[in-house]
């Protein structure tokens, strides 16, 4: 416990010691008029109180992220507290609040927008694709996540054997449909108006199951492995770098949440309130995740990771048990709440950033309902067509996961280029971005070759220090083409000022 107590106190201090440090060193103007102010369009561009705007951007980047990717992430031992705590401050928050700030400093535009500007045209048009695909994935997997698990809520296994007609409500196809109109009204209907009204609701919801579990766990005081004692015993076969690093990505850095930064920064009132909205959001998920991690390994040192029959425990599984065992009654219905509401508010704000960089690369205004109904048609079709596919072949789930996972951090590492890149231009302090991107890019690409066979076709019986030497040769490459175009010896589109 005194290693978690130690990794709750630096996170914690992580945002105001560095938090503050990056937020003067990138330069906030409380005087600059933001793009809701200079710009309001009554849709996107929506002034908002910033508790509002803070709990939108915690509930965007977090839903289920910082509790089953904590929950897979204790599986590498007390190694998880040390990703997650520096993950989150030196990666996640700069990655979070700077995208923030590059959308701010350039009326509000989005993310594949910003890396075409600091990273070039035809970078813009891979990230273009890459971000819409990734973005459909989750829109996709969270429809069919969130309607499985109500199913699972009001059926019994009696029924399924009886072979008896199930009624409406028991149908994951009637669930899967309600969910996809409210990601419809999400998307069409101005900010302030559905999201802005039930977000915070539910963030605030996240956040007391959160503390309320840390009380608990304060109350219990279990034996959990110190990190002087050993590295934590590890209940993942996989080699800790990079899975771990994957398998947390919400609680500590996540390219999703780049999409989800622009956004905000449309709705913030003043520069002065960037910390805490983008920077401060990200420490709020890093704690929430690094609480959950310290749960997770308390249940698997009572009750293994798998159960008799050797079926590992599902993170659905393990946060019913724990919210029923260690909360109760109320535990149990935050657990709805945080199992069901938190993905579906990934997936709604994923076609809704979808629609806004559509738009934004066409050109296309979104004050008109028709234009904004248009694109969403389209968005929305793509996903249909994703939910049937996974619905024929239940087994594509996985391996659908295991590319959002993997795309997610290939997100965050393009995003970390271009910061890189962003702050160089202004003759700031471009290591607290390059430092990250490099270890990212590492991640990023030798995961691909040390994946679990099955996952990446590439990835099969390939030596790990053989992954890890093809990452460092692409991170050399990619700092050499940096310092090349820093000192002018090749053109890009941004311009040092």
């Amino acid at each position: 416990m005194v290693t978690f107590i130690i990794a709750l106190v630096v996170l914690i201090l992580g945002y105001f010691i560095y938090g503050g440090y990056i937020a003067k060193m990138v330069g906030v103007d409380p005087k600059r008029p933001t793009p809701a102010i200079a710009h309001p369009d009554g849709m996107d561009f929506v002034p908002m109180p910033t508790w509002k705007v803070f709990m939108i951007q915690f509930l965007n980047i977090a839903g289920l992220g910082p509790i089953f990717g904590a929950i897979m992430g204790a599986k590498f031992g007390t190694a998880s507290y040390l990703w997650i705590v520096f993950g989150t401050i030196f990666a996640g928050a700069v990655h979070d609040f700077t995208a923030g700030m590059m959308s701010l400093d350039n009326k509000g535009e989005s993310l594949p927008q910003l890396i075409g500007r600091y990273l070039g045209e035809n970078v813009k048009k891979i990230m273009l694709v890459f971000t819409l695909i990734l973005l459909v994935l989750a829109g996709a997997v969270f429809v069919s996540q969130p309607a499985d698990i109500i199913v699972g809520l009001f059926s019994n296994s009696a029924e399924t054997a009886a072979g008896e007609a199930l009624p409406f409500y028991k149908n994951a196809y009637f669930w899967i449909v309600v969910i996809f109109v409210y990601y419809l009204s999400a998307t069409l209907f101005p900010i302030d108006k559905i999201i802005g009204r039930i977000y915070p609701i539910f963030a605030i919801a996240l956040l007391f199951m959160a503390v309320a579990l840390l009380v608990v766990l304060f109350a219990k005081w279990p034996a959990l492995p110190e990190m002087w004692e050993s590295f934590g015993t590890k209940h993942d076969p996989t080699p800790i770098f990079p899975m771990m690093f994957v398998s947390i990505a919400c609680g500590a850095i996540s390219g999703f949440h780049a999409t989800q930064s622009p956004m905000m920064a449309r709705c913030l009132k003043n520069e002065k309130h960037a910390q805490p909205v983008f920077y401060g959001a990200m420490v709020a998920e890093g704690l929430v995740a690094l609480i959950w991690a310290a749960v997770a390994t308390a249940f698997f040192q009572d009750f293994g990771v798998a159960d008799d029959n050797g079926v590992p425990y599902s993170q659905g599984s393990i946060v019913n048990f724990i919210c029923h065992d260690w909360l109760g009654t109320f535990g149990a219905i935050l657990a709805i709440l945080g199992v069901v509401f938190a993905p579906i508010s990934t997936g709604d704000t994923a076609l809704r950033a979808a629609r806004l960089i559509v738009a934004d690369a066409l050109n296309v205004e979104q004050k008109t309902m028709k234009k904004r109904l248009i694109i969403s048609v389209v968005i929305f079709a793509v996903c249909a067509a994703l939910l049937v596919f996974m619905e024929r072949r239940p087994e594509s789930f996985g391996t659908i996961w295991r590319y959002f996972s993997w795309s997610n951090q290939i997100m965050a590492t393009f995003t970390l280029w271009a910061i890189t890149t962003y702050l160089a231009t202004k003759h700031k302090n471009y290591f607290v971005a390059l430092v990250p991107a490099m270890f990212m890019t590492m991640v990023a690409v030798s995961f691909i070759f040390v994946a679990p066979t099955g996952s990446f076709v590439p990835g099969k019986g390939i030596t790990p220090w053989i992954a890890y030497t093809i990452a460092g040769v692409v991170t050399i490459g990619l700092v050499t083409i940096f310092y090349l175009w820093k000192n002018g010896k090749i053109k890009g589109t941004a311009k040092v000022e």
